[in-house]
C-alpha cells in the first residue's frame, strides 16, 4: 500500500481578518485570511488518498454524512426522492433504507443520524465501473440538473473542508452580537478521531494545486455561509491582502502565494 502525500504541521501562523456583516451590524465575520488565500481544491480522483487506508477511491465518503439539523435531512430527503437511477449506483439497496443511526451516539435525534454505509462506504458514493462515473449521487444529479450541489449534498458534504463556527457573544456594552468563524476545516476538525485519519487534504501540498484562491473557487458555499453581503466584503478583503502579500500564507500552498494565484475581478 502506498503512503499518503505528505501534510504540513498544522501549528502554523495565520492572518485573520474581522469584520460587520454590510447588510447586519449584529453579524460579525471573524475569517481564516490564509485559509481563504490558499490554493486548496479538491482532488478526488485526481490524487486524493482517502481517509482510510486502501480505500482512495472514496475520497472522504468512508464514513457517510452526519446531518446537522431537520432542515438539512430534509433537503437531502427531497433531493433523493428526484434521484434517477442513471445517477446512483445503489439505488437498488438504498432507495427506502438510506440512513442509519450512528451506534456510538446515545443522544438519537437528527444529529446522530447519517448516511447509510455500504460495502464499507456512504450509499450515495457511486463506485468505479458506474457507467455515470464515480463519485457522489447527489452531485451528479445537481450537475445534471443545472444546480450547484449544495442544493443538494448533505450540509458537511458541501462545506468541507470550510469550517464555520458561530457563536452569540455579549460585548462590554451588553449589546450582542452573532460572530461567524471561517476558518479551515483541518484534522483536528474531526475531534479525537481526526488524528486517525488515512490522509487530510487540507494541510496536504498534493490538493493546494488550484490556480485561483479558495475565497474565489467557494464563493458559493462562502456565499450561503456568510450571506451575500458579507461574502463580497470577504472577498475584497481577501483580494486585498493578497496584492499586498501574506504575511502568513499557507505552508502547503505554492510560494510566493500573491504571485502564483490569479485573481479573478468583477467587471467594473
Amino acid at each position: 500500500m502506498q503512503d499518503a502525500p505528505s501534510e504540513v504541521d498544522p501549528d502554523f501562523a495565520r492572518e485573520w481578518v474581522e469584520f460587520s456583516d454590510p447588510a447586519d451590524p449584529r453579524h460579525r465575520v471573524r475569517a481564516d485570511l490564509t485559509w481563504l488565500a490558499s490554493a486548496w481544491t479538491c482532488v478526488f480522483g485526481r490524487g486524493c488518498a482517502g481517509v482510510v487506508p486502501g480505500r482512495a477511491d472514496d475520497g472522504c465518503c468512508s464514513h457517510g454524512a452526519f446531518f446537522s439539523d431537520e432542515d438539512d435531512l430534509a433537503r437531502v430527503t427531497a433531493a433523493v426522492a428526484d434521484l434517477a437511477d442513471e445517477d446512483w449506483q445503489l439505488a437498488p439497496v438504498g432507495r427506502g433504507a438510506w440512513t442509519e443511526e450512528d451506534a456510538a451516539d446515545d443522544e438519537g435525534g437528527v444529529r446522530s443520524l447519517r448516511t447509510r454505509l455500504v460495502d464499507g462506504a456512504c450509499v450515495f458514493l457511486n463506485r468505479p465501473g458506474f457507467p455515470g462515473g464515480t463519485g457522489c449521487a447527489l452531485h451528479r444529479m445537481a450537475v445534471r440538473e443545472d444546480l450547484h450541489p449544495l442544493l443538494t449534498k448533505p450540509d458537511v458534504c458541501w462545506q468541507l473542508p470550510v469550517r464555520r463556527e458561530q457563536e452569540e457573544v455579549e460585548r462590554a456594552d451588553g449589546s450582542t452580537v452573532l460572530v461567524s468563524t471561517i476558518g479551515e476545516f483541518d484534522r483536528r476538525g474531526w475531534g479525537p478521531g481526526g488524528a486517525d485519519l488515512h490522509w487530510w487534504c487540507t494541510g496536504s501540498p498534493a490538493a493546494h494545486v488550484s490556480p485561483e484562491p479558495l475565497v474565489l473557487t467557494y464563493a458559493a458555499e462562502l456565499t450561503a455561509l456568510v450571506g451575500p453581503a458579507a461574502y463580497a466584503e470577504l472577498r475584497r478583503l481577501t483580494e486585498a491582502r493578497l496584492d499586498q502579500g501574506l504575511v502568513a500564507p499557507h505552508p502547503a500552498s505554492p510560494a510566493p502565494v500573491p504571485l502564483t494565484l490569479q485573481r479573478r475581478r468583477p467587471d467594473a
